[in-house]
């Protein structure tokens, strides 16, 4: 019977589901032993050249026909296990190596690549046994000392990420992990350690891809299924994440951080509710206490405890306590800058302290973030009270109210003027003087706009009064100052009470 033959393929044009070999149309179990041993062997020969060629799921292919026509050949095994190493296929490729061992117990090379899949597994007690296996069969291998020490580093950085772990200090964990993963490249350990660091960080999606990339290939993995749970737990989707932890904890009822994980979501979700009640009830002080009870329960949650921060707060700003209420909403703006309801509590409890820098920084805030109408308002009636608080209260200057008619004006100008003018104070310090003459010319300023009455109807409405001649520079304080010396303290006598101070400018 005619031996397999092989198609001549270019193998720059040849597609990955291109069928290399075609072997006879009578090819079956009639074939004698060495025209089947041939056949295994062109395959493998071909397998051979696509591997050279970096061609690896056509080697795979090959080096597949060749164990098929030929299952007791140790070679193949080792072979298709290096292809196998080489798409990243470490489960698969460690199988191999282990069956190549079990046809021939000292085929080293087989070995070697079971070690190698031990490493990128993770594996580490099982690799120093293969190596000592290897030292007793092959001791003058370079491949041990490699191995060896790729194997140590390996198990170094683990063990630094374990205790790093254990201390929840998940950034550390992670350095160590990123380097003993430069080995242990497919260690499913490795990664969902990693990536329950990065839950607990709230790298929240990147967690979620990794678990689930691994439940692609492993659909009951506990450890994936728990990472997936961790991340809608710290996602505050309370609901989908203790529904996920039940049904983990069908799958694996021993699991330990599955089983304290949904005790805490359970708690968490039954306070937040209780405190809302409370809220809504009117029950100002209870719903506080029952939010503040809840942020106890897991200072890692960062989007929970965000929520019960301004919760908290929103119960604060009811009770008139708001400066406790900026603090709630300062700490819950911590742990989310964009958190939206925050920021809007925070600025109008710096709207009702009449802070109204810190109200219009925050309102500005907010309108890049959501621009609506409200919104837009809340800046506008923010900035104007802004505007309006920077300017003096002549009223408290002159120490009157502001209902106070126009005489009452005139006394306490006049009283005020007398305790403030500078020949008043020449002995004072010069500190003292500057003060004094500061104030006096205050005192001007505040005479000039309110003994106006139409500038004292545009100071009530919150309008800008500086216009030329008005109150505030030089032409404020001179025209005060004149007025009082012709009206009050003229030198004649005529035209006030006859007491003479020294002109002062």
């Amino acid at each position: 019977m005619a031996a397999v033959q092989i198609e001549t393929i270019d193998l720059e044009n040849t597609k990955d589901d291109d069928v290399v070999l075609i072997p006879n149309e009578n090819e079956d179990d009639s074939l004698t032993e060495k025209a089947r041993e041939l056949a295994a062997e062109k395959h493998k020969e071909v397998g051979n050249t696509q591997y050279k060629l970096k061609q690896y799921s056509k080697a795979l292919k090959c080096y597949t026909e060749a164990i098929n026509i030929c299952p007791a050949v140790a070679a193949y095994y080792g072979n298709r296990a290096a292809c196998y190493m080489m798409l990243g296929m470490y489960t698969y490729a460690l199988d191999d190596a282990k069956h190549a061992l079990t046809l021939d117990p000292k085929f080293s090379k087989a070995l070697i690549r079971q070690i190698k899949c031990n490493i990128a597994l993770g594996d580490v007690p099982t690799a120093h046994a293969n190596l000592k296996t290897l030292a007793e069969l092959d001791p003058d291998n370079p491949a041990i000392a490699q191995e060896t020490k790729a194997v140590e580093a390996m198990a170094k950085n683990f063990d630094g990420a374990s205790k790093a772990f254990s201390g929840n200090d998940y950034r550390t964990a992670m350095f160590y992990l990123d380097r003993a993963m430069d080995q242990g490249v497919a260690s499913k350990i490795y990664k969902l350690m990693k990536a329950e660091c990065m839950a607990h960080l709230n790298r929240l999606q990147e967690a979620q891809e990794i678990a689930n990339s691994i439940l692609a290939t492993d659909k009951q993995n506990p450890d994936a299924v728990f990472v997936r749970g961790l991340c809608l737990y710290y996602d505050d989707k309370m609901d989908l994440a203790t529904n996920h932890f039940q049904l983990l904890l069908k799958l694996a009822p021993d699991h330990a951080k599955a089983k304290e994980t949904y005790k805490r979501a359970k708690l968490l979700k039954a306070k937040k509710d209780e405190g809302n009640e409370k809220f809504v009830a009117g029950k100002n002080q209870e719903a506080f206490d029952i939010y503040t009870e809840a942020l106890k329960i897991d200072a890692r949650n960062i989007n929970i405890n965000s929520k019960l921060l301004h919760n908290r707060a929103t119960v604060l700003f009811r009770m008139g306590k708001y400066n406790e209420a900026i603090a709630d909403c300062t700490l819950a703006l911590e742990k989310d800058p964009n958190y939206l309801k925050a920021l809007i509590r925070r600025s109008k409890c710096f709207y009702e302290l009449g802070q109204y820098k810190e109200c219009v920084q925050d309102a500005e805030k907010i309108c890049k973030m959501d621009s609506t109408r409200e919104n837009r308002s809340f800046l506008e009636e923010a900035k104007r009270l802004l505007k309006r608080s920077e300017v003096k209260d002549y009223y408290k200057i002159l120490g009157v109210t502001k209902n106070a008619t126009s005489d009452d004006i005139k006394k306490a100008y006049r009283k005020r003027a007398l305790v403030h003018h500078p020949d008043r104070h020449t002995n004072a310090t010069q500190a003292q003087k500057l003060e004094q003459e500061k104030l006096f010319k205050e005192v001007g300023e505040a005479y000039g706009v309110l003994s106006d009455p139409t500038k004292r109807s545009r100071y009530d409405r919150g309008e800008d009064v500086m216009d030329e001649g008005g109150m505030g520079g030089h032409a404020g304080a001179n025209l005060f100052e004149q007025h009082m010396f012709q009206t009050y303290f003229d030198p004649t006598g005529r035209g006030g009470s006859g007491v003479r101070f020294q002109y002062y400018q």
